[in-house]
C-alpha cells in the first residue's frame, strides 16, 4: 500500500489519510468568524470527493477543465478534491460579487476555454443573473456539488494519474497584468509542499506543533480564501500533507473585524497563520487595547508574511510592539518569497529568527546600485529579507537586459529554478517559452522561471525591491511605486496606509505619475489641502511633478483577494474614468 511519503499525486496523498487517519479532523471552518463551527474529517472528505468525482466523470470531463466558483468554506474544499479524484484540473476563481470581481471571472473564462462550471445549488441561483454582464458565464454548463444522491460515490473510478498530470491552474493574481493560468502538476505541488514543511519544522512552532498535531486542536488558523495561492496551498493542501488539523475563516470575517483572527489563534493555540503585511497593519488600528488584553498569542510561532512583492517592515514592527503584551514574539514573523509560477514558495528560513531588515540608500536602488547605509533617514529605503532557498531550489539574480548574472552589489530580475516552477501558463506557448524556459547568457545555466520581480542576493539572503513591470520612469530616471506609496500615505492623516497606487500614463512624448489614493472614512474636512501635501511632499522626496492625483472613497482601491493593490487595474480605471472620486487634481 502507498503510504504518504510514497504518494505521487494528490489524489495519493489523500486516500491514505483517510485510510490512516478516517476520523481525525481535517478542516474545521468559522461560519461567523468566530463561533459557528463546521468540521470535516479525512474519511468524510474521501466520500465527498469521490461522490463528486463521479459527478464529473459521468459528464465525461476527466482530462479535461472545470470552472470552482464556491463561496469559501468546505464545499470548496470538498469540490477542489472532487475535481482531483475525478482527474479534472480544477479553476478556482472566487463568486462574482462587485465590478473587478466580474471582470477576473470573465478574464479566467475566456482564457482557460472552461464551459463546466461546479458550485452549490444556492449560488448558482445568485449567478444566473450575473450571466448577462459576464461574458462566457450564460454559455456555462453548470453542475452542483451539494445536492448529490446518497451512495454516489460508488460510481467513482479512480483515474490514471502521476507527478506529471495537471492538477489545476492556478491564476496569478493579476497585480500588473491580466490574470494568467499556470498550470501546477501534482508533482510540482508535491514538491512544494514538502518545501513549506521543511520550512515550517525548521522554526519552533515544528516541535511544538506538529508533534502534538490531534483532531482536537487547530495547528494553523488562516482567512486567505482557496482561491489565492497561500490560501489554497498554505491552507488546503498542506494540512494534508503535514497531517495536521487547521481552521478556516472567510476573508469578509476578518475585514469587517480582525480582532477574529487573532481570537481564533489565541482560542485553538495555533501555532501557524500568516497574511500579507497591510492585515498585520490593520489588526493594529481596528484592535483597542482592551480586546487586546484578552488574547495569548504565546502559542503563535509561525507568523507567515510574504508572497509576491515588498513587505513593508514599518507594518511587522508596528503589529510586535502593539500585540507584545499578548506573549507575541517579534522572531514568530517569518518573511518569505513566492509566486503562482513557482507554486507558491521560493525561499524563506530554518530557523528562529527576527526578520533581516537593512538599510539602502534609495537613489542607488533607484539606479540598480546596492549601497548599504548605517543609519535609516528620508534618503534611505529599509527592505525585509525573504530568507534562502531551500532543498533542491536555485535562485538567480540577473541582468533583464543583458540576461547575465549580476553581482552581488547590483539589483536584478530574481529567477528560480527546480521542481515547483509550473509547467506554463495555459494556452500561451509563447509566453510560457519566454517565461519559464529562460537561459542565463554568458553560461547557458538554466532553464529558470523569470518572476518579473527586482531584487539582490546579500549574503545569500534576498532580498525583493519592487516588479519590473511596476518601475515608474520618468526622464530616464527609475522609481519604485512602493517607494512613492509609503511617502504619499504617511504625508497626511487624511489617507489611509496600505490604499494607495502611484503608477504612469503615456502624454505623448512623456510620462506622467498618477497618484491614486483612498481617505480615511472619518475625515470630513476640505481636502484641496491634502491634495497639495501630496504634491509637494513627492516633489521634495523624489524630485518629481505628479501628473495628476486622484483622491477615492475608503475601500473602493482596486486589490486582489489577499489585499494586495493591483497598479494595472487601477491604472485602467483611471484612464477608462471608473473611479469613485471624492477630489482630484490634474496638471494643465
Amino acid at each position: 500500500m502507498t503510504t504518504a511519503s510514497e504518494a505521487s499525486t494528490l489524489l495519493d496523498l489523500a486516500r491514505v489519510r483517510a485510510r490512516e487517519k478516517p476520523s481525525q479532523r481535517a478542516y474545521s471552518f468559522l461560519v461567523d468568524g468566530e463561533t459557528e463551527e463546521l468540521t470535516l474529517t479525512y474519511s468524510e472528505l474521501d466520500l465527498r470527493a469521490r461522490a463528486i468525482a463521479a459527478l464529473l466523470q459521468s459528464k465525461g470531463l476527466q482530462g479535461g477543465r472545470v470552472l470552482l466558483l464556491f463561496p469559501p468554506g468546505l464545499e470548496y474544499i470538498e469540490a477542489f478534491f472532487g475535481c482531483l479524484y475525478a482527474g479534472v484540473a480544477a479553476v478556482p476563481a472566487y463568486p462574482p460579487q462587485v465590478m473587478l470581481t466580474l471582470s477576473r471571472v470573465e478574464a479566467i473564462i475566456a482564457d482557460s476555454g472552461t464551459t463546466v462550471g461546479l458550485t452549490t445549488s444556492g449560488l448558482r441561483a445568485t449567478l444566473m443573473p450575473m450571466c448577462t454582464q459576464v461574458k462566457g458565464l450564460a454559455a456555462m454548463q453548470w453542475l452542483t456539488a451539494d445536492d448529490l444522491e446518497p451512495g454516489a460515490e460508488e460510481d467513482w473510478r479512480e483515474p490514471a494519474l502521476d507527478k506529471q498530470s495537471l492538477a489545476f491552474l492556478q491564476y496569478t493574481s493579476g497585480t500588473t497584468g491580466i490574470p494568467k493560468g499556470v498550470m501546477l502538476s501534482h508533482g510540482n505541488v508535491l514538491h512544494n509542499l514538502a518545501l513549506l514543511l521543511e520550512a515550517e519544522r525548521g522554526v519552533a512552532y515544528g516541535s511544538r506543533f506538529l508533534s502534538a498535531a490531534s483532531p482536537e486542536r487547530a495547528v494553523g488558523v488562516l482567512w486567505l480564501p482557496p482561491y489565492h495561492d497561500l490560501g489554497l496551498i498554505g491552507g488546503v493542501l498542506l494540512p494534508v500533507y503535514a497531517s495536521t488539523p487547521i481552521t478556516l475563516m472567510s476573508p469578509i470575517s476578518f475585514l469587517e473585524r480582525p480582532l477574529r483572527w487573532l481570537q481564533a489563534i489565541s482560542h485553538f493555540q495555533a501555532g501557524y497563520s500568516g497574511a500579507p503585511d497591510f492585515a498585520y497593519d490593520w489588526c493594529v488600528s481596528r484592535i483597542s487595547p482592551e480586546q487586546r488584553a484578552g488574547l495569548d498569542l504565546g502559542c503563535w510561532h509561525l507568523a507567515l508574511c510574504g508572497g509576491g512583492g515588498v513587505v513593508r517592515y514599518e507594518a511587522l514592527d508596528r503589529f510586535a510592539n502593539a500585540f507584545a503584551d499578548c506573549g507575541f514574539r517579534r522572531e514568530a514573523f517569518y518573511v518569505a518569497y513566492g509566486l503562482a509560477e513557482a507554486t507558491l514558495f521560493v525561499s524563506g528560513r530554518l530557523n528562529p529568527a527576527v526578520p533581516v531588515v537593512k538599510t539602502f540608500d534609495r537613489l542607488a536602488l533607484e539606479r540598480n546600485q546596492v549601497l548599504e547605509t548605517p543609519v535609516a533617514n528620508e534618503g534611505t529605503r529599509s527592505v525585509v529579507g525573504c530568507g534562502r532557498t531551500l532543498l533542491d531550489q536555485q535562485l538567480a539574480v540577473v541582468d533583464p537586459n543583458t540576461m547575465t548574472r549580476c553581482s552581488s552589489n547590483r539589483v536584478g530580475e530574481i529567477w528560480v529554478s527546480g521542481p515547483s516552477v509550473g509547467l506554463g501558463y495555459w494556452g500561451h506557448p509563447a509566453e510560457t517559452e519566454v517565461i519559464f524556459s529562460a537561459q542565463v547568457a554568458d553560461t547557458g545555466e538554466g532553464p529558470f522561471l523569470r518572476t518579473g520581480d527586482l531584487g539582490f542576493l546579500k549574503n545569500d539572503e534576498l532580498f525583493v525591491t519592487g516588479r519590473l513591470k511596476d518601475l515608474i520612469v520618468i526622464q530616464d530616471r527609475f522609481h519604485y511605486p512602493e517607494d512613492i506609496e509609503m511617502t504619499v500615505d504617511k504625508c497626511h492623516k487624511a489617507l489611509r496606509p496600505y490604499s494607495g497606487a502611484a503608477f504612469v500614463v503615456d502624454l505623448g512624448i512623456e510620462k506622467g505619475l498618477v497618484i491614486l489614493q483612498e481617505i480615511d472614512r472619518d475625515y470630513k474636512l476640505d481636502l484641496s489641502p491634502v491634495v497639495e501635501t501630496i504634491r509637494s511632499t513627492i516633489a521634495a522626496m523624489h524630485q518629481i511633478q505628479p501628473y495628476a492625483v486622484v483622491l477615492i472613497r475608503p475601500g473602493s482601491i482596486f486589490r486582489t483577494s489577499s489585499g494586495k493593490i493591483q497598479r494595472f487595474a487601477c491604472r485602467e480605471a483611471f484612464l477608462a474614468g471608473k473611479l469613485k472620486v471624492v477630489a482630484k487634481w490634474r496638471a494643465s
